[in-house]
């Protein structure tokens, strides 16, 4: 059974196929299957793990597409629920010459808002050692009761859990909104990813020492923040500091982030120490083994396509020495 559960949104990806200011000047698009906290699962299969996936998706060819990708990787799909009476979330994406994405959601009410409570199987999250989600799930009810009665269920269970805050705010009804349900997860997860932005948009100041730590009080055990290609900024509550990313040529940066997300998970399932308890080596370790997943993930087009190995990460970090 998996090592490593996420829960979240099923969505179908549309990426542009050549490179794109924004989506008003896009014109031919490729299918990808994606969501953030899937495409975490499908990189933790990639990197050496097991894991599944808890989520709804529409009983519709889109939907279809979507279990067939994760299960084509080795991502167990026994929770993988569809709803003839729903439509697969869409967001189609234009990325830019720098591979900076610009999102728009095309599916209003989709099948991942509406995963009931009672629909989830809690038995299956005894298998695991990690829970990972995000705070898409979170937006509309019902899938906010579901998503907060798996994370309570996991926590009576002793299972790490791991949030991605993966700020939507075109999805959300209000930024008051946004920053209350944000705030709620990161207070219930042990190890929190959020990239500099999300950071700012949270805490309100951009040193990354000063935020960090702000994050860390609020209750996670380990805090990373993203930093694009220049790496990310760790902190546990007694070690913490900047660790260098690698340099690549950037083809499309969707999904980098969720590929890092993976690598930390990956380590941490590996690690003999609590996650409180790192030391700045095995945090270093972690962390850049994590950053050359994420690397890897931009030289590709897609998601789940451009996942790494973990034998294509080990090469890259031998050659970068």
């Amino acid at each position: 059974m998996p090592d490593i559960i996420c829960l979240g949104e099923p969505v179908v990806d549309m990426v542009c196929s050549q490179p794109a200011r924004d989506l008003v000047s896009a014109t031919n698009f490729d299918k990808a299957a994606g969501g953030a906290p899937l495409n975490v699962a499908a990189a933790a299969v990639r990197l050496g793990a097991s894991a599944g996936v808890i989520c709804k998706a529409g009983g519709d060819h889109f939907g279809d597409f979507m279990r067939q990708s994760l299960a084509a990787v080795g991502v167990d799909t026994e929770q993988f629920l569809q709803d003839p009476d729903c439509a697969t979330q869409l967001a189609f994406v234009a990325v830019d010459e720098d591979g900076i994405p610009d999102f728009s959601f095309h599916v209003k009410h989709s099948a991942d808002q509406m995963l009931r409570p009672s629909e989830l199987d809690l038995a299956y999250l005894n298998t695991a050692e990690i829970f990972h989600f995000g705070t898409i799930t979170l937006i509309n009810t019902p899938a906010r009761h579901a998503t907060l009665e798996a994370v309570q269920w996991a926590a009576e269970q002793g299972m790490i859990i791991s949030l991605d805050v993966n700020l939507r705010p075109s999805l959300w009804p209000s930024p008051k909104e946004t920053m209350r349900w944000s705030l709620e997860a990161i207070a219930k997860c042990d190890f929190l990813k959020v990239s500099g932005e999300e950071m700012q948009f949270i805490i309100g100041v951009t040193d990354l020492a000063e935020g960090a730590a702000a994050l860390w009080e609020m209750g996670p055990e380990l805090v990373t923040v993203t930093l694009g290609a220049e790496g990310a900024y760790v902190y546990n509550g007694h070690e913490g500091g900047h660790i260098p990313g690698f340099t690549v040529e950037v083809a499309d940066t969707v999904g980098s982030g969720d590929a890092f997300a993976a690598g930390v998970l990956v380590g941490l399932l590996e690690s003999d120490a609590d996650t409180a308890d790192l030391d700045w080596y095995s945090l270093q370790k972690i962390v850049t083994f994590a950053n050359a997943a994420a690397a890897l993930t931009a030289t590709g087009k897609g998601c789940i396509p451009a996942l790494p190995t973990r034998q294509q990460v080990a090469e890259f970090l031998t050659s970068r020495g």
